[in-house]
């Protein structure tokens, strides 16, 4: 039996890439240095770290112990889902690499990059500060909101530097065409400003099943879900980590339900607010 995905490897390899530059959210991917699996490879292992603060010096005994310890805690995905397609049979191997590349490429970039950011952003909604929630008319509205969460996170010690601030392309159009000198430095003070579309920015959304009554799957606005209207995000509040993994591949020779090809696509991972972090996580969202 030929190994289907040594054959399409070059193609799979690239799909990482295009999910790199297609999602909005993939700049807050964690560094994964210090994460592991469990040996069932179905877990992940996040890295937890405690230390003691400072303490008196003392002359006679001199500096008080302190003690650092780095534990693992075992988290199970909370972005689990998966799909899987058939391509007609081809005349060749090479234009079914093609096929599947393109195929591939289209489903990470229009289907799967939405729902991870729809799903992240709900997260982050969830697990964060409470989202604070008012109608915004005006630009002087948007820019009073903004600088209003801005100074929460100063004053709740969050790092000034490495923010990033996810908003609605109506809502950074009202406060740029301000262009005012206030705009202009609430503007500047963020890392990175990334424009997202209202439709993957809800407080929270629905992931539906792909089976019976919801076969096309995807996402959609839960009903108690209202319309984003920013996020500011530290990265430093988040553990966030994608996998996406073409598990399986049959060729029609294989394959016993039809003269097709099969692709599996298992794309899986976690999206968590530290306890201690929340502070590093603001919504704002329509009233």
């Amino acid at each position: 039996m030929p190994n289907n995905i040594q054959l399409f490897k070059n193609y799979i390899d690239l799909l990482d890439t295009v999910y790199k530059q297609a999602s909005l959210t993939a700049i807050l991917d964690s560094d994964t240095s210090l994460l592991q699996m469990t040996a069932n490879g179905k877990e992940f292992l996040i890295p937890k770290m405690e230390m003691d603060g400072l303490g008196e010096y003392s002359r006679q005994t001199g500096y008080p112990v302190g003690s650092v310890t780095l534990d693992f805690e075992t988290k199970k995905p909370n972005f689990d889902r998966a799909r899987v397609f058939q391509v007609d049979k081809m005349d060749n191997i090479e234009t079914a690499k093609i096929a599947f590349g393109r195929l591939a490429s289209e489903f990470i970039r229009t289907k799967a990059v939405p729902e991870i950011d729809a799903t992240r952003f709900a997260a982050y909604c969830a697990k964060g500060t409470p989202v604070v929630s008012a109608t915004l008319a005006t630009g002087e509205d948007w820019i009073k909101a903004v600088s209003d969460a801005v100074a929460k996170m100063d004053e709740a010690e969050v790092p000034t530097e490495g923010r990033i601030l996810y908003i609605t392309p109506t809502g950074l159009r009202a406060i740029q065409d301000l262009d005012t000198t206030k705009s202009r430095e609430v503007l500047t003070s963020f890392a990175a400003i990334v424009k997202v579309p209202q439709a993957r920015f809800y407080t929270a959304i629905k992931s539906l099943s792909g089976g019976t009554g919801e076969e096309k799957g995807g996402f959609e606005k839960a009903t108690a879900g209202k319309d984003l209207n920013f996020q500011i995000v530290h990265p430093s509040a988040l553990m966030q980590i994608a996998k996406d993994i073409v598990n399986k591949i049959v060729d029609p020779d294989e394959n016993q339900d039809g003269d097709w090809w099969k692709f599996f696509f298992h794309l899986y991972g976690i999206n968590e607010v530290y306890e201690n972090k929340k502070s590093g996580i603001y919504s704002h969202s329509k009233a």
